[in-house]
């Protein structure tokens, strides 16, 4: 797990919505989708729920999240 996965997963969870992470982290959409991925399957859970294009904070994420938000801080 890296410091950049970290800040990614924290801008996707505070839009809910990888292209508008992407475009504030200027960074390609499917390049942040990957980091999103690794960082799932390094922890072994899945931190959004996904419906079509649509990603919403799971209760793993918020737990994930609080914690995120301490280490950024």
């Amino acid at each position: 797990m890296e410091l950049l996965q970290l800040r990614y997963f924290e801008r996707v969870a505070a839009h809910e919505s990888l292209t508008l992470a992407a475009k504030e982290l200027h960074i390609t959409q499917p390049a942040l989708s990957n980091a999103i991925i690794r960082l799932e399957q390094e922890l072994g859970v899945k931190l959004f729920d996904r419906t079509g294009r649509t990603l919403k904070l799971n209760a793993q994420g918020v737990y994930m999240l609080s914690k995120v938000q301490k280490i950024l801080s």
